[in-house]
């Protein structure tokens, strides 16, 4: 059953998110701004990366993060096909990733029916120095851009050229006071991706929506915003974070 058009806008969904999806209606969403699973764990431990001695709420070490392949692209799947019956025409999709899973959502999205427009790159200022005298220092995200029935949509560039590389540190201290999220994006990213592909009024989707980052950013900028999250303990955070009147 879908949600009500009363309810769809500034939603919180505690649920999976193919489940949750199913229950939005056609059409109703005209940016989608999310980071999913990267499915990452078993690569990392296969390459006696050290995970052991990780903090105990390091991605590579959650269930969400550690599927089997198979199943994961299943899901990756999954995804793409709602998305593809919930975006209106016009509307993006921009999804962080992995450099390494770049080729297999570029893949799927374009079967779904997804115009890919651009890989670009976060670059991240701070990062831990894990590893600094073994090997490069991990500073960069990729992150994956496309449209929906359309070769463009919504640009708001207003002259200006931005490159496909953006820059930032790490989620300060400030956006974790609720509680924290092993692969919490900063608020100033999300921000920047919100403003730049979407309109006052437009509804921005996260199915993945974590402890709400994207969700706060379209709230700050005006925008309506639906998330979906199964861990009860980040929806928790996410709701705390949009009733906090200090940051919008």
């Amino acid at each position: 059953m879908s949600i009500q058009q009363s309810k769809l806008k500034n939603h919180l969904i505690n649920d999976d998110c193919l489940l949750g999806l199913k229950g939005l209606p056609e059409d109703s969403v005209e940016l989608v701004l999310t980071d999913p699973p990267y499915n990452l764990g078993a690569h990392m431990k296969s390459r006696g990366s050290g995970v052991h001695r990780l903090r105990s709420n390091h991605f590579s070490t959650c269930d969400w993060d550690n599927v089997d392949e198979d199943h994961w692209e299943q899901n990756i799947s999954g995804l793409a096909t709602e998305l593809a019956r919930i975006v209106k025409d016009g509307g993006a999709v921009l999804m962080f990733m992995s450099v390494l899973k770049v080729a297999v959502i570029k893949s799927i999205f374009e079967r779904a029916g997804f115009y890919y427009k651009t890989t670009g790159t976060w670059h991240k200022t701070n990062p831990m120095p894990r590893n600094m005298n073994l090997s490069f220092v991990n500073s960069t995200e990729s992150w994956i851009y496309f449209t929906k029935g359309k070769v463009s949509g919504t640009f708001n560039n207003n002259g200006s050229v931005f490159h496909d590389f953006i820059e930032s540190g790490l989620t300060p201290r400030s956006e974790k006071k609720f509680g924290k999220h092993p692969t919490q994006k900063p608020l100033k990213i999300m921000k920047f991706f919100v403003s730049l592909l979407s309109r006052e009024g437009d509804t921005i989707l996260d199915p993945f929506c974590g402890s709400g980052s994207t969700l706060v950013a379209a709230k700050q900028l005006k925008r309506q915003y639906i998330g979906i999250e199964i861990n009860q303990e980040y929806s928790a955070i996410a709701i705390k974070r949009l009733e906090d009147t200090s940051i919008c």
